[in-house]
């Protein structure tokens, strides 16, 4: 027979240990007997057997246990022999809830063993789940062990060469170990030596892996390794924050197998995270402090000084333990702290202060260091804020050298304290602690100091005093005040001055005319109290007032209450309930008189006590204890004591009483449950309603159950029983099989929620769950339904409850209720029958037929006319998108091919590549336009005398009172034009080139003064800055182009560079007008040619006139370019990135055509060719000339042509030459910008010369020309085509200029520090509109600075920009302008082309500009200091740009000028208290 009859083996289940490589001995099990099953298991009773058999076995036994319903375990446990006894080693979780099957089964190789349940296979062997060697050794299973280079968890067999030494561990002691020689170093690349144990053979090599940071190849030396660790760059940077240090893994992967198979933690560390000395040299790393560098580093080498080098925290700087440091308040006094070892500030450092951080303030106070162990803070006074705190304990810190904290270890802390804070009355303030030196102040009436009391003879009161007390005590409040005659009740007498001493009131206290004993007396609180304690009153007294005598009864020293105390009587009535069970808990209500009375209660049942609970006039409340003597009566008498007195209960007769009797009865059982199912619905806890002895109502309570994850499935608790006082036998009852069905539920009506009901019709509502599936019986659940207020009829089904809907109409709200659960599935609406009679129905039928047809002749009619209208509409459609493929078209077309140019423009240009002037260029033709030769680029040619004159002139520069009013003099001259105003700025800020801090400061100045006239004259704000109409305005601007010159270069200059040639490129791309300037794409309507021009592109051959032999340069040219334009091409072809002022002038060159037959024509804008028609002379262009595509020219030196030797005459050579210096760019800078030529007759022939278009002043121009506004305002649309092309351009460079850090340049120091000011002065004059401030700025810097540079980019580079050019620029600074505004443009069809071009581009821009401000305003102060720094960088930078003479010399013109009125000036200013502020500020 099979063991497996032999016993009964349900839940237990014992396996014998199979072959293991792990043991040489193994067990084998006998081969069964024929038809019985092979069986490995035994119960506990059979191992005694077995270890006998076979002594050196190893088994291991698992039980399933059942822990709760929904939860199996499977513990596994190995069993060692006789003596080592059985080891429980894991315990898995079974997720089927089923018995284990008595069978095991191998797995087909034979290698692995199962246990298995109806549902569930697991094998016996899982090593896999250890992740370490310690953890897979010390599981204890038997199976498993460590696989070392392969770093896993697995039987020896599968892992690889495990019968090589160390490769395969089988016991704890040959898990790898690793220790590492230095275990932590500092932030720096070092050789570690790492000694290893257990680590079988590395002939593939080791890598050393610290983390994430970096790995390297290890060197193996026997047992050691040795690593390199990563550099210090490799290690993330360690802050204060984090601590002093940064661990990391090292670990070790073998090579051969790839695998981490030893690691351990290793630390960097930083010394210089620790601030203070302490901190650093009680880090546990290798760190010194260096004394007087306040530094802390890992290298004492670091440390200038030998004797500053510190390494024990015994010879830190650092205070030492001080008594509570008292300061009263407003009191000067010093603060003298112990130390030791404070170090002597050295040349050139600061001395000692105090900071002292009183509620958030930080007060700095200069010390003095007596020696190395003594500091004393200087005299002064300290204040505080609140009278709700008489001491306010606040940090005190010394620091030495402006910021080097000296150690305070001890947490040294000043007390500030006020006398009179929190003690209003003379026993509060005489209770104080002694050394506050606080005393009472009769006259004042106060709690103060002594020195502050004005009279100090007999009115001064203090503790230690002798007889020093307090007059005038008072009583406030007294509690209880009512209580027993027979005594004992504890009466709290709160007030004021009642003594400061026991001995004060003792035996001094009487309450009703009775001696109140004293238990205690509290002064520390407010109000102070005194408790005392009754002693027994006689019959004759009834209540009285409450007298206290202090020290003595001297009527200044005595009080009275205003309250009385009463003596009652108090009485019991009855007691319910008057039974409860043996366990207690019952909660007894005792009803009687005067029951709030006396101070302390206490009821007995019998000798149990009943728990005290609450009480008023009427009742005490009190919870039994369990009844525990089973030799007492189970009915006791009830005792209620009040102090002292023992109440009774109160009879009919007089003098008589009976003592009140309580029962206790056995406690409660349950026998039966009825019914035995409940919904998930209820409440967790529920109140029961007793019947009688057998009998009571509950309502079932809910399970703990997420609401939001009710299943369908039937429930049964783990626990179910009643709280019935303090019975603990009922609180669980494992006999019921309570079970709990799902909650019933509804659906709504309908999506609306409404459901259209007719008088008399069912309400039907929907659901499941509705009846309970009980099992034997038809049971259902009690339901409501309302509908409005009133219930209806109700019929249940499990899906659906009919409810007989109560004679209603209208709209009502239906709820369903069940148990502890309300639903509503939504609102009825009862629509009654309709009154109407038969002949009011037919009228409404025929007027609703009229209706309809009357309706129908109108759709009829609309869909003839909308149809019409849709054929019109649809008409118009097809040619607005055909217009709109078509500019579609152009500006893709056009955006590729400028794309593919300026990529082959700007290919080449880097930061050099870009022709930026030089600074000195630069400035001059931004302060002074239009002059290139100014006198001060030139020395001043004068005598000797006179320079000397010009030297003191400059002192007088140099005087800012002087140059203030030198320029507010000439400023109020009426002769003092617009631009002497700008020349004068700018002559002022050449002389102060050298001295920019001064320069700023008197700028400040005058802006302050502009902005003060401007709001006195009651201007708006926004005018601020809108014009150049002051030296201040145009020195603003020179201002910024000084400092924003660099920017400019780093920055700003390259997306500004690509616009031009974006715009310069777009625009050659089409026809230009020599004459007019006008041009086929253009962003500027003005300068838009409004007719077809036919033209087509040539592709030239030019001879590059550098070099003959080199090849040929194809240029691009239209056939209709003049040939002054052609020539223009070919030099910017030719010269692509050379400056404009380097490259040969087209004037001084000819064109010459080079014929396939090697003929040679020279090609002109005037010849013998040339056309004239009528008055109107037509500009020569290569189709007059018919150069076909791919033709060769040449540029040649200027020579006399055919055409002026053959007329000799100089009239049209006057006349080309006039038309030639019209249309021919000097390069002057003469304009600041190029002006469209002026077409006028010649003055002695009469000839009008035009080019593409006839000028539109003269009336003889064609239908077409300047015809009719809806024939020429068709090609507007090549505005929209030229403005998509141009649209990243303009794009890249309003986010450059609108960004504080873009292209890898900061923004400039100069915009926060002037955006600063400018906000500084709104404050100052209480503006705090944003608008207003924003105006200010746009004015300050975009509208003074940016505007122009846009406009003007010759001023930044070396570039030549003709008329359409200029134009185009022109369009894209309004953009920029109203970017900067504020205020909204109400944009129509009659508004100018430029904004309705940009409309929908500028709100973008202007989040632009206001996230500009406000990031501005966001990035910390700049502070004088360091912007005194930068302006005086960059006057050195720029020292001799300009002749500081001349430039005198120029400005001392003006003087003359005007020298009565300066010398007024400077001999009685004209605000004396301006005058007296800028002297100060000077």
């Amino acid at each position: 027979m099979g063991l497996q009859n032999a016993f009964p083996l349900e839940n237990c289940l014992a396996v014998v240990w199979l072959p293991s490589p792990l043991f040489e001995r193994t067990l084998y099990i006998p081969q069964p007997q024929e038809n019985s099953r092979v069986f490995l298991g035994i119960c506990l009773t059979l191992y005694i057997l077995f270890l006998k058999l076979f002594p050196f076995g190893r088994w291991y036994r698992v039980t399933k246990t059942r822990t709760n319903r929904l939860r199996d375990m499977l513990s596994k446990i190995r069993v060692d022999g006789v003596v080592k006894g059985a080891l429980e080693y894991e315990i898995v979780q079974v997720v089927d809830s089923g018995p284990i099957l008595r069978d095991m089964a191998f797995s087909m190789d034979h290698k692995y063993l199962y246990i298995m349940s109806e549902k569930q296979v697991m094998p016996v062997e899982s090593c896999g789940q250890y992740k370490s060697c310690s953890e897979c050794l010390g599981s204890g299973d038997p199976h498993c062990g460590w696989c070392v280079l392969h770093n896993t968890c697995t039987r020896k067999e599968q892992c690889e060469r495990s019968s090589e030494p160390r490769r395969f561990a089988s016991e704890m002691k040959q898990c790898v170990r690793l220790t590492v020689h230095p275990n932590n170093i500092s932030v720096s690349q070092y050789s570690l030596v790492l000694e290893t144990y257990n680590v079988p053979e590395l002939s593939d090599g080791v890598n050393c892996t610290f983390g994430d940071l970096s790995e390297m190849d290890g060197v193996v030396m026997g047992n050691q390794i040795k690593c390199q660790s990563p550099a210090a760059k490799e290690v993330p940077k360690i802050i204060t924050e984090n601590g002093d240090h940064h661990i990391v893994q090292l670990q070790l992967k073998s090579k051969e197998t790839g695998m981490t198979f030893a690691s351990t933690s290793f630390v960097f560390y930083n010394c210089s995270v620790h601030n203070s000395c302490l901190s650093c040299v009680e880090s546990p790393y290798r760190c010194h402090w260096c004394k007087y560098r306040h530094v802390c580093t890992h290298d004492p080498r670091n440390c200038h000084f030998l004797e500053g080098r510190v390494k024990l925290p015994e010879d830190c700087p650092q205070l030492l333990h001080a008594n509570k440091i008292l300061v009263p308040v407003e009191v000067v006094k010093p603060i003298t702290l112990k130390a030791k070892n404070l170090p002597q500030p050295q040349s050139g450092q600061r001395g000692y202060e105090c900071i002292i951080n009183i509620q958030g303030n930080e007060k700095r106070v200069p010390a003095l260091r007596f020696n190395s162990s003594s500091v004393q803070c200087q005299n002064t006074s300290y204040s505080y804020e609140g009278m709700e705190i008489n001491s306010l304990p606040v940090e005190l810190t010394v620091v030495w050298n402006g910021n080097f904290n000296i150690d305070n270890p001890a947490q040294n802390k000043v007390h500030l304290y006020k006398c009179g804070a929190m003690r209003d009355s003379c026993g509060l303030c005489l209770k104080a602690d002694p050394d506050y030196e606080c005393g009472w102040c009769e006259d004042m009436n106060q709690c103060t100091l002594k020195q502050h009391c004005l009279l100090i003879e007999n009115r001064w009161l203090e503790l230690s005093a002798t007889g020093g007390k307090c007059t005038n005590p008072r009583i406030t409040e007294i509690t209880p005040n009512r209580g027993p005659r027979e005594g004992g009740t504890r009466v709290t007498i709160r007030g004021e001055n009642l003594g400061l001493e026991f001995r004060d009131i003792a035996f001094r206290v009487r309450v009703a005319g009775v001696e109140c004993e004293i238990v205690a007396i509290v002064i520390s609180l407010f109000p102070p109290r005194i408790v005392c304690e009754m002693t027994e009153a006689k019959l004759s007294q009834h209540a009285g007032y409450v007298e206290i005598c202090v020290a003595t009864c001297k009527p200044e020293f005595m009080a009275r209450s205003s309250q009385f105390y009463y003596f009652t009587v108090l009485t019991l009535y009855d007691l319910s309930p008057d039974q409860g069970p043996l366990s207690g808990g019952t909660q007894v209500t005792i009803r009687g008189k005067n029951l709030n009375a006396g101070s302390n209660v206490s009821v007995m049942f019998g000798q149990h006590p009943c728990i005290f609970h609450w009480r008023n006039a009427d009742s005490i409340i009190c919870n039994t204890t369990a009844f525990t003597n089973s030799l007492e009566r189970s009915v006791v008498d009830v005792t209620v004591k009040v102090d002292k007195a023992i109440l009774h209960m109160e009879l009919e007769k007089p003098k008589s009483h009976k003592e009140l009797k309580f029962k206790y009865v056995e406690d409660p059982t349950v026998l039966r449950i009825e019914p035995e199912w409940n919904s998930l619905m209820a409440y967790l806890f529920q109140v029961c309603e007793v019947q009688n002895d057998t009998e009571m109502v509950c309502q079932a309570p809910a399970l703990a159950i997420d609401p939001n994850n009710l299943s369908d499935l039937t429930e049964r608790p783990e626990e179910f029983g009643f709280i019935l006082d303090n019975v603990q036998s009922l609180l669980i009852l494992n006999k019921t099989n309570f079970t709990y069905y799902p909650n019933p539920v509804f659906e709504a009506f309908n999506p609306s929620g409404i459901l259209e009901l007719k008088p008399g019709t069912p309400i039907i509502l929907k659901g499941k769950n509705l009846i309970p599936p009980v099992a034997g019986g038809n049971i259902k659940l009690n339901y409501t339904v309302l509908v409005g207020e009133k219930p209806c009829a109700v019929t249940v089904s499990d899906v659906q409850l009919l409810c007989e809907a109560p004679n209603l109409t209208g709209r009502h709200k239906v709820m369903a209720r069940v148990g502890g659960m309300e639903f509503s599935p939504g609102t009825v609406n009862i629509s009654p029958d309709s009154p109407l009679s038969l002949p009011a129905i037919v009228g409404i039928a025929v007027a609703g037929g009229l209706l309809i047809i009357f309706i129908v002749a109108v759709l009829i009619a609309y869909k003839r006319k909308s149809r019409e209208s849709d054929l019109t509409l649809k008409r118009l459609q097809m040619q607005m998108d055909n217009l709109e493929s078509r500019v579609a078209l152009e500006c893709k077309e056009a955006f590729a091919e400028l794309q593919t140019d300026i990529h082959e423009l700007t290919s080449d240009l880097d930061g050099a590549g870009i022709p930026f002037l030089d600074y000195r260029t630069y400035t001059m033709r931004v302060l002074f336009p239009g002059i290139e030769d100014h006198p001060v680029l030139r020395d001043l040619e004068v005598r000797w005398f006179l320079v000397e004159s010009l030297k003191l002139f400059a002192q007088l520069i140099n005087n800012k009172v002087f140059l203030l009013s030198f320029i507010r003099t000439l400023e109020s001259q009426r002769s003092f034009s617009m631009r002497d105003r700008g020349n004068v700025a700018s002559l002022i800020m050449t002389v102060l080139q050298s001295k920019l801090e001064y320069a700023t400061d008197v700028l400040k100045q005058l802006l302050a003064d502009l902005i003060d006239k401007n709001l006195e004259s009651k201007n708006h704000p926004k005018l601020l800055l809108r014009r150049t109409e002051s030296v201040a305005e145009k020195m603003l601007t020179n201002w910024f182009t000084f400092l924003l010159y660099k920017f400019l270069k780093e920055c700003a200059g390259e997306p500004l560079f690509s616009l031009f040639c974006a715009i310069k490129q777009q625009m050659e791309k089409g026809p230009i007008d020599a004459i007019t300037g006008e041009a086929r794409y253009s962003l500027s309507e003005d300068k838009l040619i409004r007719q077809q021009i036919d033209y087509k592109t040539l592709v030239l051959s030019c001879v590059n006139p550098d070099n003959v032999n080199s090849p040929e340069i194809p240029v691009k040219i239209l056939n209709c370019d003049t040939i002054t334009q052609v020539k223009e091409k070919i030099l910017d072809a030719i010269f692509k990135n050379v400056p404009c002022s380097h490259r040969p002038k087209a004037a001084d060159m000819d064109l010459e055509w080079r014929q396939a037959s090697g003929a040679r024509m020279i090609l002109q804008d005037e010849d013998l060719t040339t056309k004239i028609e009528n008055d109107w002379k037509r500009l020569n262009t290569l189709a007059h000339y018919q150069v076909p595509d791919g033709s060769v020219v040449a540029l040649v030196s200027k020579q006399v042509t055919a055409y002026n030797a053959v007329n000799n005459s100089t009239v049209s050579r006057t006349s080309a030459s006039k038309y030639e210096n019209m249309i021919r760019y000097t390069g002057s800078p003469d304009s600041l910008r190029s002006r469209t030529p002026m077409i006028t007759p010649d003055l002695e022939s009469g000839v009008k010369m035009w080019h593409l278009v006839k000028n539109h002043e003269h009336g003889d121009q064609k239908e077409g020309d300047r015809g009719s506004k809806m024939v020429s305002e068709i090609y507007l649309t090549r505005l929209l085509a030229t403005k998509g092309t141009l649209q990243k351009f303009v794009d890249d460079l309003f986010e450059t200029i609108f960004s504080t850090a873009h292209r890898g340049s900061a923004l400039p120091l100069a915009i926060k520090y002037m955006f600063d000011f400018l906000d500084e002065q709104a404050d100052k004059h209480n503006i705090h509109d944003p608008h207003v401030r924003h105006t200010w700025k746009s004015n300050c810097l975009p509208l003074r600075f940016w505007v122009n540079m846009i406009k003007n980019p010759q001023f930044v580079f070396d570039i030549h920009k003709n008329s359409i050019t200029d134009a185009c620029l022109s369009v894209v600074a309004q953009t920029f302008m109203d970017s900067c505004s504020t205020s909204e443009h109400r944009l129509g069809k009659d508004s100018p082309s430029n904004k309705l071009l940009y409309a929908k581009d500028i709100p973008s821009y202007k989040n632009w500009v206001e996230r500009y401000y406000s990031d501005i305003g966001k990035m910390p102060a700049i502070s004088d200091q360091d912007m005194n720094a930068y302006l005086a960088e960059q006057s050195r930078m720029h020292m001799n740009e300009f002749n500081t003479m001349s430039s005198l010399s120029e400005i001392y013109s003006y003087v003359g000028k005007y020298n009565e009125e300066v010398s007024m000036a400077g001999e009685k200013p004209k605000d004396g208290r301006r005058s007296q502020r800028e002297r100060k500020g000077g």
